[in-house]
């Protein structure tokens, strides 16, 4: 299915279906449990599942992170090599994460408009007339 402005958000089941809810759930029944049943078992039960709700957050964060790093990376080359010059330095990396969208036909002219009218990245999305799909990012 080709990507566009409606489409392009994408889950994860096994991460954002599974295991976060089960995460989740595990947490607040532990602290039930431990608020029913005051021990230092039931304590460390809340513990773990807290430490575990922190631990698949920070798991999502990291793997964005290194995700952003590479299509920012990817979108100063294309920025390079069609304008012959370095992206500017005035985008911020939700703005040049959402122009990964725009086509090479309407990607300059898209990012100096994002510069002058400081566009926010919904903005700049709902502005591409030829989107051009970015199907490895979860």
């Amino acid at each position: 299915m080709a990507q566009n402005y409606e489409n392009h958000k994408r889950f994860y089941p096994p991460f954002h279906f599974f295991a976060i809810p089960l995460a989740v759930l595990g947490f607040g029944f532990a602290i039930y449990v431990c608020a029913t049943f005051t021990s230092i078992i039931t304590g460390l039960i809340v513990l773990a599942f807290f430490l575990i709700s922190i631990i698949a957050v920070m798991a999502r964060m990291f793997a964005l992170k290194a995700q952003d790093r590479a299509a920012r990376a990817e979108e100063k080359l294309r920025y390079y090599i069609l304008a012959g010059k370095a992206l500017p330095g005035e985008l911020s990396m939700g703005q040049i994460l959402a122009l990964r969208f725009a086509g090479d036909e309407e990607f300059l002219a898209l990012v100096d408009r994002a510069v002058a009218d400081q566009l926010s990245p919904n903005e700049i999305k709902k502005a591409i007339r030829h989107w051009r799909g970015d199907y490895n990012r979860i």
